[in-house]
């Protein structure tokens, strides 16, 4: 996958004004403490798993990868979730996360 996915890309055309002051608040936070990138795209991988959003996962799965993470390292967070959400939510987000890491990866 390459770019935003459609839905995004949409927004992005149709409220261009808002993309971009959304698109400065998200490079603002990024840059706003000491995490270096690939602690930052691990934790919002962790984020995501936690609200259980499938296509979010997805997204950061990738962006953890292009950040430098393993898929080892990307597979202990999801398994870092068990006593938080419970085995079965654990169990789905890991189907979700194998299937980001068995997916052709691409760079944007």
């Amino acid at each position: 996958m390459t770019g935003l996915p459609a839905a995004y890309e949409e927004f992005k055309r149709a409220y261009p004004a808002m993309w971009e002051a959304y698109d400065r608040l998200g490079a603002t936070a990024h840059s706003a403490g000491p995490l270096d990138e690939k602690a930052r795209a691990l934790v919002k991988l962790g984020m995501a798993i936690g609200r259980q959003m499938e296509g979010a996962t997805h997204a950061h799965v990738r962006l953890a990868l292009r950040s430098g993470a393993s898929p080892d390292e990307i597979r202990h967070v999801v398994v870092l979730a068990v006593t938080t959400l419970g085995f079965p939510a654990m169990m789905t987000v890991r189907t979700w996360v194998e299937e980001a890491l068995s997916a052709p990866q691409t760079t944007r």
